[in-house]
């Protein structure tokens, strides 16, 4: 069970082309929003979808990759650990950031016109 720890995994769509970044240290690191989205009936019987964004980061390899094959609109799916961080902002007030370190992503299927008109209209 201690590999079940801290786990995440999502199915969703890439909100964004990927951010690429080399640091001063000479590590790789790639940012994207993915969107998941469920979908149910109201009590009145509409059918209500639910889309929620997440953050992902990847590092190494793992980022020369993402920057590589994912495009809006792309279906993925990320497995990660989920962290809370916080930082100082430019106008000096605190930020609180939750995202999804990613240590696996898999190209599920390539976009489609409809699939980024989907990411653009949630």
């Amino acid at each position: 069970m201690r590999s079940l720890k801290n786990r995440i995994q999502l199915i969703g769509r890439v909100g964004r082309d990927p951010e690429f970044r080399l640091l001063e240290s000479g590590k790789n690191v790639v940012n994207f929003s993915m969107a998941t989205s469920d979908s149910y009936k109201s009590a009145s019987g509409e059918k209500t979808v639910e889309t929620q964004w997440h953050q992902i980061v990847a590092w190494g390899g793992l980022a020369e990759i993402a920057d590589k094959y994912l495009k809006k609109g792309s279906e993925v799916a990320v497995q990660g650990k989920l962290i809370h961080r916080s930082y100082e902002g430019p106008d000096g007030k605190k930020r609180y950031v939750t995202e999804i370190i990613a240590d696996e992503i898999l190209l599920l299927g390539k976009p489609t016109k409809q699939d980024v008109n989907s990411v653009e209209s949630a």
